[in-house]
C-alpha cells in the first residue's frame, strides 16, 4: 500500500513543480535585473521568485480542490528550492533549517503584502509600494512603475489561461 502511494504518479506535484520552474525562470530574465534596477543578488533573486509564486498561488486561489493541491505543490517546490540554494552555497545542515525558517517566514510576509495590494488593485499604489518596500529593498531607485505594470499585466495574463492549463503545470508571463 505504502509502496502503491509512494509509486504512484501524482499530477499535482509535477504541475507544481513545473509551475515553480517556470516562476523561476521567469524571475531570472535579465531586464528585472538591468532595465528595472532589481538588485541582482540572493536577495533580489529571492523577491522575484517569491513575486512570481505569489502570482501563480493567487491565480490558483479559490479554484477548487485539484488547484489547492497544486498550489500547495508549487509551494512546496518553492520551499524545496529554497532549501537547495543554501546546501549549495554551503550552509551546513544545522543551519540551514533555521535560515529556512527565517525565509519561509519572509515569504509569508511577501504573501500577504502581495494579497492586500491584489485586492486593492485596480489602485496600484499598494503594490508599487509593496515592490518598493520588498523588491527595491527601501533604496529609492529602481524603476517601480515598470515593474508594477509588469505585476499587473503578469496577473492579467495568468487570469486569461484557462485553469486547466496551470494545473497542468504551463504559465505564460509577459516579457520583462
Amino acid at each position: 500500500m505504502f509502496l502503491d502511494r509512494l509509486l504512484k504518479p501524482r499530477p499535482a506535484k509535477a504541475a507544481g513543480g513545473k509551475l515553480y520552474a517556470s516562476a523561476v525562470a521567469q524571475a531570472r530574465s535579465p531586464a528585472f535585473y538591468a532595465r528595472m534596477g532589481v538588485h541582482d543578488s540572493m536577495e533580489g533573486r529571492f523577491e522575484l521568485f517569491t513575486l512570481h509564486v505569489a502570482l501563480l498561488l493567487e491565480r490558483l486561489k479559490g479554484q477548487g480542490d485539484s488547484a489547492a493541491e497544486v498550489s500547495q505543490e508549487t509551494f512546496n517546490a518553492y520551499t524545496r528550492g529554497l532549501d537547495d540554494a543554501f546546501r549549495e552555497i554551503g550552509v551546513s545542515d544545522t543551519a540551514v533549517g533555521k535560515k529556512m525558517k527565517k525565509l519561509v517566514g519572509a515569504a509569508y510576509g511577501r504573501l500577504k503584502a502581495f494579497d492586500e495590494a491584489a485586492k486593492a488593485l485596480p489602485d496600484r499604489s499598494v503594490l508599487s509600494a509593496a515592490l518598493a518596500r520588498t523588491a527595491f529593498e527601501e533604496r529609492g531607485e529602481g524603476d517601480v512603475a515598470g515593474l508594477t505594470d509588469y505585476v499587473v499585466a503578469a496577473r492579467d495574463q495568468l487570469a486569461a489561461l484557462p485553469l486547466e492549463t496551470l494545473l497542468q503545470g504551463e504559465a505564460q508571463w509577459p516579457k520583462a
